[in-house]
């Protein structure tokens, strides 16, 4: 039987309940694991920023990997990596066209700029206080960018999107779905995936000896990457389609990632 020193959950979909909170029974599992000396990492497509009180609600003082791995911060919230794309790039994706229904965002450093105002943007703050700035994103004074990511509650369009920019810029992207309905872009190379691996050096920990789960499409680098990948029961179907061989465990509303936790640890 396979020792895991550590494990690492996505957050939205995954860890955190259809309300985006994390259930109580969660946190104390979490606590539990971690006294048992078994680290817990997070990798999110979420802001640092956004995270902060996900971070504090749950008491980790531990590495966590945002914006879909363009990110890393230590415990400390100290920048430990970051990769941005290429402003050029950006510029480029800012001043093509798209449907009306698509909204357009981007991270850049601590700041989250928006096109326009939506639903989505306007839950996402009230949910965790973080702010968007009402931009237009075709007259910024710089390009710089974490990620850079499409809203619409029509997947269709977002598919569209895709195969335009995946036509336009081929390989220097990673173009991937966390929903349905949230189109992200981040450089070419980055993911949760490849963020990881830079995370488990520092820890001297080997990537079979590491437990992950997720449930979006910018999962699948680190589900496959690791030991076990276990993907939730409320994934994504293109994800499970991928994932044939995982096994898929509990939804996240039924607190899967904890019970499984349990099961393996305590």
């Amino acid at each position: 039987m396979m020792k895991y020193k550590a494990v690492i959950s996505d957050l939205d979909g995954t860890l955190l309940n259809s309300n985006h909170q994390v259930s109580s029974y969660t946190k104390e599992v979490i606590n539990k694991v971690i006294e048992k000396g078994i680290k817990f990492f997070i990798a999110t497509g979420r802001h640092h920023m956004d995270v902060t009180c996900i971070r504090e609600e749950l008491g980790l003082d531990t590495t966590f990997i945002t914006s879909n791995g363009s990110r890393v911060h230590n415990g400390e919230r100290k920048e430990i990596f970051a990769c941005d794309l290429d402003e050029k790039t950006v510029k480029d994706i800012l001043n093509m066209e798209y449907d009306c229904e698509v909204h357009v965002n981007m991270y850049q450093g601590d700041q989250w700029f928006a096109a326009k105002e939506n639903e989505w943007v306007r839950q996402f703050h009230n949910e965790t206080g973080f702010c968007y700035d009402i931009r237009d994103l075709k007259k910024l004074k710089s390009y710089t960018a974490s990620k850079v990511f499409f809203l619409c509650e029509n997947n269709e369009k977002l598919l569209q999107v895709k195969e335009q920019i995946e036509e336009k810029f081929g390989e220097k992207l990673n173009v991937t779905f966390s929903l349905p309905q949230c189109l992200e872009i981040m450089a070419s190379g980055v993911s949760k995936g490849t963020a990881l691996e830079k995370v488990l050096k520092q820890y001297d920990i080997h990537p079979k000896e590491v437990v992950a789960f997720g449930d979006g499409l910018n999962d699948l680098e680190m589900l496959t990457f690791v030991g076990k990948g276990l993907v939730m029961g409320n994934a994504q179907d293109n994800l499970k389609n991928v994932l044939t061989e995982n096994e898929i465990i509990q939804t996240n509303d039924d607190n899967g990632v904890a019970n499984y936790l349990e099961k393996l640890f305590l």
